[in-house]
């Protein structure tokens, strides 16, 4: 691939515990330019996650994926590469055989800390510019959940949880549909391990909800009908309208929900425990507005990445 002379070509992978996914930008104007993504669903979490194991098969996938990104970012030219992996290898007692085999074909991987990454949520998600009052951030991942408290004026308070959609559905979720046993059973998790967030909200107050990408896109596509809602980088959902969305997710089938236009495969289990986290946010915090933000961990990587270049230049 031809590339100009006044590039500056970075590709970011974010190594996920459901999927990993790629971009490759052009650091030379103010606002990165995305030259190209990709998103494969590698389910590193498979399994036995919660024993904190990537299975044989999980592992392959892994490395064919990253051998298939290297090709692509040596495709492109690309001078600098951020791979950061985050809760199913930080958490697995093979994590680091994964980050040796990366290693290996020439992809160098930092294991981020949940603190961390709530930090690059944030740095992405500000990116955007609609952080314009006392907000929210909630990133759904497979492994871990963060909440980033922010407003205007930066970042207030963060913390990661160890409670991702795979982790929750592989210890409570096995009815067809979830049983009400199953979901209190969840919200008891929840109530146990988010005591401090909620004290947070009760001292700063936050008016909106911010989704971090993920389960949040696929609740956008399924309120827009099914079709694809394109290269919004952000957009407000109708609260009432998620609200009637969840109870809808929350009381079909596997086989209904693999019906439902626009959601994809991996999410079609995943997106019931992304409505019970979603719901008890919204009830237990008192939020009255909600938006989805497509710009997450990876932009929030690619931009660290551009200051610390530009810090260096300058």
């Amino acid at each position: 691939m031809q590339k100009s002379t006044n590039t500056m070509r970075a590709a970011v992978i974010d190594l996920g515990t459901n999927t990993f996914h790629l971009i490759i930008g052009d650091l030379a104007d103010k606002d990165p330019k995305i030259l190209y993504k990709t998103t494969v669903p590698v389910l590193l979490g498979q399994g036995r996650i919660n024993e904190n194991m990537i299975i044989p098969e999980a592992f392959e996938r892994g490395i064919r994926t990253l051998k298939a990104f290297k090709s692509i970012i040596d495709e492109h030219q690309v001078e600098v590469v951020r791979a950061v992996a985050t809760s199913a290898v930080r958490s697995a007692i093979n994590g680091q055989e994964f980050v040796d085999a990366a290693q290996a074909m020439g992809i160098d991987i930092q294991l981020i800390t949940g603190d961390e990454e709530a930090a690059f949520i944030f740095k992405g998600v500000s990116a955007l510019g609609i952080i314009q009052r006392t907000s929210l951030i909630m990133d759904i991942g497979g492994g871990s959940t963060e909440f980033i408290i922010c407003n205007e004026d930066g970042l207030i308070w963060k913390k990661s949880y160890d409670i991702g959609a795979a982790r929750l559905m592989q210890a409570y979720f096995h009815a067809d549909p979830i049983s009400d046993a199953e979901r209190n059973t969840i919200i008891e998790v929840l109530d146990k391990t988010l005591g401090d967030l909620k004290a947070a909200c009760m001292q700063y107050k936050p008016e909106m909800l911010i989704g971090s990408a993920g389960a949040f896109e696929s609740f956008a596509i399924l309120l827009n009908n099914g079709e694809d809602i394109g290269d919004i980088a952000s957009m407000s959902l109708d609260i009432k309208a998620y609200e009637k969305l969840a109870e809808r997710l929350l009381t079909s089938t596997h086989e209904e929900r693999t019906k439902m236009k626009g959601l994809i495969s991996l999410r079609v289990d995943m997106i019931v425990i992304a409505a019970i986290l979603t719901n008890y946010i919204l009830d237990n915090i008192g939020l009255h507005a909600l938006s989805l933000s497509m710009y997450d961990l990876k932009m929030g990587v690619l931009h660290a990445t551009k200051e610390q270049i530009t810090s260096k230049a300058g």
